[in-house]
């Protein structure tokens, strides 16, 4: 695998991709969510913390992220209905979320796509969310 910017003549594994944008993770696990940030902030990044779907929500409203990297599988709010509220009105269509959750069945990655978001099965590898966070712009928002 090449990068997606950059110089393409190295692998990607060997290249340190600049993420360079503003990404709000929303887990219940605040060691994961901290270990996110840490890897956003460690490639460019900026990163801020939410641990559950009404503070995520919340949080969204005011520091207006580019990506939102969002647990499905927590307490109260579940991360399906956290991104149908970010959607209504909270973030604008410019805005990605991505799932990453533990939930990786063909199931759970239907009813991401269908709510609107992106799926990565935790834990995420970090080639794979280098790689996604990337390529970001040239994709398309999916929204249901």
């Amino acid at each position: 695998m090449t990068a997606v910017d950059g110089d393409v003549s190295k692998p990607l594994a060997a290249q340190r991709v600049n993420i360079a944008r503003k990404v709000l993770i929303v887990d219940d696990n605040v060691d994961a969510a901290e270990t996110l940030a840490s890897f956003i902030r460690a490639r460019g990044g900026e990163a801020a913390t939410a641990h559950g779907g009404e503070e995520g929500v919340r949080l969204a409203s005011s520091y207006r992220p580019d990506v939102i990297l969002l647990d499905i599988g927590m307490p109260g709010m579940d991360g399906y209905e956290t991104c149908r509220r970010l959607r209504d009105g909270v973030v604008d269509g410019n805005t990605w979320i991505v799932a990453v959750t533990g939930w990786g069945q063909d199931q759970a990655r239907a009813r991401a796509r269908e709510c609107g978001f992106t799926h990565l099965t935790k834990p995420a590898d970090p080639l794979a969310l280098e790689t996604l966070l990337a390529d970001l712009p040239r994709r398309r928002v999916h929204v249901a």
